[in-house]
């Protein structure tokens, strides 16, 4: 029995599905995995855990001719290979995917599609539903069984698609590399990184990109180094809007206090050290580096936007602030710092909550919708 796995890149499926692969291969499955090879954009990554990787040219704009290159080459693939199972992934991963798997659906193969976030949500441009909310609809004719990451998306789709709907807990967070460790450990590694033990640590994780915001904690940190003058922070991921981070860093005189780690495999170190994680992000699906925190029990302060809201509890689980308030975000950041009572009670909350978003938990959702028997 054979299942494939596809989607606009490789380095999507090596980031979120290992999980999901593990538990096909412990139930005999053959998997394969269609999409554009980009992992020597991504350091460290390696597509090394499934049996078949086909390279198909899948572009992200739609209006790319390499789409249509993608759906031929992967209508040859899906016909002469018989597969159980067609599990899509991304927008144009899953709409070529689908198309090509038609003929073949019809004679028993199953198409199930992950949908890592609409990009139609409850405040989103007026232009995004009017675009993508109606090709969701008609695609979902096409789909067996679509799979949500995020409540509201599987409220959305439950009620208005033409397939079954499932909802799991995101792609899963491995909770033997992310949690807690002591006040000892935390100052060792710090050492160890080069830091001193009363230095205040900010991280902030994600692709150096317009959508993901970082101006807005640089800004913020003007804020918190005239009471922390010794606060530094962490900037993780490489990307087009690193020499315009580099200028406003400068340009607020935050040289000593702003530092640029581009990719890190070692993500872990980071987030055990840290003393809180930022995100500012505009828009979010289901953001990883939140879970990952939470799990290490660093607390988190986040922009308001669909896939935070899904995570932090504003005052439980952590702390939102308005897309762009750099003084609110600077605020809640001191809050954590100064105040041991409060972040200790959140702390607490947001590890509990975190549980459900684990590999443990979401192997045993994925299972369920396979339709496999539990181990």
């Amino acid at each position: 029995m054979k299942v494939l796995l596809t989607a606009t890149v490789q380095s999507h499926i090596c980031q979120f599905h290992k999980p999901l692969v593990e538990i096909l291969h412990s139930h005999g499955y053959e998997v394969h995995v269609a999409a554009r090879n980009n992992l020597a954009e991504k350091n460290g990554l390696k597509l090394d855990f499934v049996d078949k990787v086909f390279d198909i040219p899948f572009a992200r704009s739609p209006k790319s001719k390499d789409n249509l290159r993608a759906y031929k080459e992967l209508k040859k693939i899906i016909e002469k290979e018989q597969y159980k199972v067609i599990h899509c992934n991304t927008p144009m991963g899953g709409i070529v995917t689908r198309l090509a798997a038609r003929k073949v659906r019809k004679k028993g193969t199953k198409v199930y599609y992950t949908a890592h976030g609409f990009h139609f949500y409850k405040g989103a441009p007026k232009k995004n539903w009017i675009v993508f909310y109606p090709i969701e609809k008609i695609f979902s004719r096409i789909t067996d069984r679509l799979i949500t990451i995020t409540q509201e998306d599987y409220e959305l789709a439950s009620q208005k698609f033409h397939c079954k709907v499932e909802h799991i807990h995101g792609v899963g967070v491995d909770g033997q590399r992310y949690y807690p460790v002591s006040i000892e450990e935390k100052v060792s590694l710090k050492k160890e990184f080069g830091f001193l033990e009363k230095e205040k640590l900010i991280l902030c994780v994600g692709e150096l990109l317009p959508n993901k915001n970082q101006k807005m904690i640089i800004y913020a940190m003007t804020n918190i180094v005239k009471q922390y003058s010794n606060a530094k922070l962490l900037l993780a991921g490489n990307g087009p809007e690193k020499k315009k981070l580099e200028e406003l860093i400068i340009s607020n005189h935050l040289e000593n206090n702003v530092f640029m780690l581009g990719y890190v495999t070692n993500l872990q170190e980071y987030q055990k050290m840290a003393d809180v994680c930022v995100t500012c992000s505009k828009r979010e699906g289901l953001p990883l580096n939140v879970v990952e925190a939470m799990l290490s029990g660093t607390l988190v302060v986040a922009s308001k936007n669909r896939g935070h809201r899904e995570l932090i509890h504003d005052g439980e689980t952590g702390f939102l602030v308005d897309i762009d308030d750099y003084n609110s975000l600077s605020k809640a950041i001191l809050i954590l710092l100064t105040d041991k009572e409060v972040y200790e009670k959140i702390e607490t909350n947001a590890k509990n909550y975190a549980q459900a978003y684990t590999f443990t938990n979401v192997k045993k959702e994925l299972t369920k919708v396979y339709g496999l028997k539990n181990e």
